[in-house]
């Protein structure tokens, strides 16, 4: 009988058998890596530098699954996805170790890796350490081949080497040719750094600067946003200085950039219309001086206490969080119609619409396995429906944002051709004037928002300014 759950050890377990857990869980649920991993460093005791191994290893075999599997399949017996969930786990798990982490020994890669195997059921009498051990020797002993050569089939080639679903590749290579492909399989092997937004009703980007060096930390500001910096990781967030006074909030720099395109003002109307977890709500209110009102909907209640968590850190007063569903639309807006929050027009709408989220892989490497390509349809009927609302919220003479973390047209630029098609009453206007100067090179032929091929280690977004005519 297999197994079907890890082996579980005390709280001083090994980190390999942390990550093998962390891994397997993550197989097995629709859980995200991140918190995972801290219900995982809850329950043990780990030094710091033990827990960073556990994520180096995660998000390492999350980030380069099927390159190791093909590397893995050309020595096994039995193909990677035919095994026992917990098996191949525990192959990718030393897989990487032999291929990445060079300062391990490949002999304690393997012999731990047998020992976790051993314990996983193979029949009645058996289990799988042999398995186990005769094909992680056999990758030991194999310098690195080759990748597949793209001349022979690009998508397939771009998917081994790179990591990314088979079908995401070839769609990237049919919208935008192949050197574009590479780029964007490319950025979903990087590690992400952790950008810091400074809260400048608190603080400003000097300031956080200097208290930042003064406790050692290493970091760069951001080229592009004014208000942004990059810190070297160093342990939890939580331990950054400035954290509990509520002087920073954690957000990649083009998320950054998506509230300057609304250019919020002091005093006003704003309406966020898919607002948890409070990134770009609290942006806006801080934009606008903590004077005026923000109405931040969601439909999801425990998302948008989160809203309220961080405006309370932040110090922010003028967030009005509103449990309601905007893609309900107009025939079946009842959250929408009994919310008195919403039945006043807005001076300005941020619609950060749902969507496939394939922009941010590289923060999220594990949903790279769980997406689907009818997803994108299905987020894109989502997407107009909120439009369609939020249009009807907004004030004549008013201003909307649409904006998406996706890299595909069908919820970008198809999505506001769309939108404008059924509402004739909505212009496009060039985003050029309301990003800092840095920030030119990110605007598209049609002054639309992007940051498809960024140089500044940003996250994929995209985002279009809309005004409403006026009366």
């Amino acid at each position: 009988m297999r197994s079907s759950s890890p082996p579980h050890g005390s709280p001083q377990a090994d980190p390999r058998q942390i990550a093998l857990t962390i891994l397997h869980t993550l197989e097995q649920t629709q859980a995200m890596a991140d918190d995972v991993i801290a219900q995982a460093f809850q329950d043990t005791t780990l030094n710091r530098r033990d827990r960073a191994l556990v994520m180096e290893v995660v998000y390492g075999v999350l980030r380069h699954r099927s390159a190791l599997d093909w590397r893995l399949n050309r020595h096994a017996a039995k193909s990677v996805d035919r095994l026992p969930a917990l098996v191949r786990s525990i192959l990718r798990l030393g897989a990487y170790q032999l291929s990445e982490l060079t300062r391990i020994p490949p002999h304690a890669v393997i012999d731990t890796a047998v020992t976790l195997a051993k314990r996983v059921r193979r029949g009645p009498d058996g289990h799988w350490g042999g398995f186990v051990n005769a094909v992680l020797r056999a990758v030991s002993r194999e310098p690195k081949p080759p990748w597949p050569d793209p001349v022979d089939d690009p998508s397939f080639a771009l998917a081994v080497r790179y990591s990314c679903p088979a079908w995401l590749v070839t769609r990237w290579v049919q919208a935008f040719g192949v050197p574009e492909a590479e780029r964007l399989c490319d950025q979903t092997l990087e590690t992400p750094p952790l950008t810091l937004r400074a809260n400048t009703l608190r603080t400003t980007r000097v300031q956080l600067a200097d208290s930042l060096r003064n406790a050692g930390r290493e970091f760069q500001l951001c080229k592009v946003s004014p208000v942004g910096l990059h810190v070297t990781k160093q342990g939890p967030v939580t331990e950054l200085p400035g954290y509990v006074e509520g002087h920073f909030y954690v957000e990649d720099e083009a998320a950054q950039l998506i509230p300057l395109l609304l250019d919020p003002q002091p005093g006003e109307r704003v309406l966020d219309a898919c607002a948890a977890p409070g990134g770009k709500t609290t942006h806006l209110a801080t934009l606008m001086q903590n004077r005026g009102t923000v109405v931040a909907v969601d439909r999801d209640p425990a998302r948008l206490a989160r809203v309220h968590e961080n405006a309370r850190r932040l110090g922010i007063s003028i967030i009005d969080a509103v449990e309601a569903d905007l893609a309900q639309g107009r025939s079946g807006a009842s959250s929408i119609d009994r919310a008195a929050a919403l039945q006043s027009r807005f001076d300005r709408v941020l619609v950060d619409a749902p969507c496939s989220a394939l922009g941010v892989l590289r923060r999220h490497p594990e949903a790279k396995w769980r997406k689907a390509p009818d997803l994108i349809g299905e987020a894109q009927a989502l997407q107009l429906a909120i439009l369609d609302q939020a249009a009807c919220l907004l004030r004549a003479g008013g201003v909307m944002v649409y904006s998406t973390c996706s890299t595909e047209p069908d919820e970008n630029e198809r999505v506001v051709d769309l939108f404008c098609q059924t509402h004739p009453e909505f212009s496009r206007e060039r985003v050029t004037p309301w990003l800092p100067p840095n920030g030119v090179g990110l605007v598209t032929a049609r002054g639309e928002f992007s940051t498809r091929l960024n140089c500044f280690s940003m996250d994929v977004f995209f985002a279009a300014r809309l005004r409403k005519a006026p009366a």
